[in-house]
């Protein structure tokens, strides 16, 4: 059975605190595992929320802070040590390269699997299969920081009701999808586009046009909400976002599901964050993260 779902791991920002650990998120995307941002703790974060290193395929850093990457040295090493069967793709920013070395390299372990460095150097597209599309944009953060996201292409859907109306059934339908037409029916006349599904993973920025970019359209949108309303001078001046400024960002790009997470630990009321949010406009379904949760992606429209 195919699961799309978001497995929070880590929902703190620059100081862990006995309730939050460190960045890290894994989207299970059917059979695929994408891991975003492993900070420090990650690999026992993800023994505790059940996800094993079989589990990933993708490694995506958005930059080489330590709360969003220190957890890559771990990680890796798990991966060999687990004899993951798969190779393993992993994507960060071009210019942290040395850092993304330090960190592959820390330590002494046999590799035994196959990691494909796959650095980001501008925006667009990063892989593409017939499950998805993998992108990346610019954000804005003192150092060079890259989100992601992923596009499902668009299907059609055949519409039953429609096609016993005209007279179409059994092998005549493959026909008509593969021809486009068949005795004077068109497949625009029984059918009707199903929007892919679109998930983006936005964390240490300002605003600046790859966040709007990167949330257009989200079914799930996973976005850093470092500081409140109050605080958005020091926001701004540490290239972050307030909560008030994330949800304007959903409302803005018509985001089903908004995730807030990357919390200050000088707040000591998460309940705020939502308040914040819901002040700023937001009416679709809203999470405040916590550590180990599990948000499923929105069922398709």
């Amino acid at each position: 059975m195919s699961v799309r779902e978001l497995v929070v791991l880590g929902t703190a920002s620059q100081v862990p605190t006995r309730h939050r650990n460190h960045n890290g998120y894994l989207l299970r995307w059917d059979g695929q595992g994408l891991l975003f941002d492993p900070g420090e703790g990650t690999q026992r974060q993800m023994l505790r929320a059940g996800v094993a290193a079989h589990d990933l395929n993708r490694i995506c850093v958005t930059h080489f802070h330590g709360d969003h990457s220190l957890g890559l040295a771990g990680v890796i090493q798990r991966i060999n040590l687990d004899r993951v069967p798969h190779p393993v793709t992993a994507h960060y920013p071009a210019g942290g390269q040395h850092f993304f070395d330090r960190l592959r390299y820390s330590t002494a372990y046999r590799e035994t699997v196959r990691l494909v460095e796959r650095p980001v150097a501008t925006d667009g597209e990063l892989e593409r299969s017939d499950a998805y599309s993998l992108q990346a944009h610019r954000l804005s953060h003192p150092v060079e920081s890259y989100g992601y996201r992923l596009v499902e292409p668009d299907t059609r859907r055949m519409l039953p009701e429609l096609l016993a109306a005209r007279g179409i059934a059994g092998p005549d339908v493959g026909r008509l999808q593969r021809a486009g037409e068949l005795n004077g029916v068109t497949l625009d006349e029984v059918s009707e586009m199903r929007p892919g599904q679109r998930f983006a993973f936005v964390m240490d920025t300002r605003l600046c046009d790859g966040v709007h970019v990167l949330a257009d359209g989200a079914d799930l949108l996973v976005i850093e909400s470092t500081f409140l309303d109050e605080d958005v001078q020091l926001a701004t001046d540490h290239g972050h976002l307030t909560a008030g400024q994330a949800a304007a960002v959903a409302v803005r790009a018509g985001v089903r599901h908004l995730v807030l997470t990357h919390f200050s630990q000088r707040y000591a009321d998460p309940g705020e964050f939502e308040r914040q949010a819901r002040a700023a406009g937001f009416t679709g379904e809203l999470t405040v993260a916590r550590d180990l949760m599990r948000v499923p992606v929105p069922k398709r429209r």
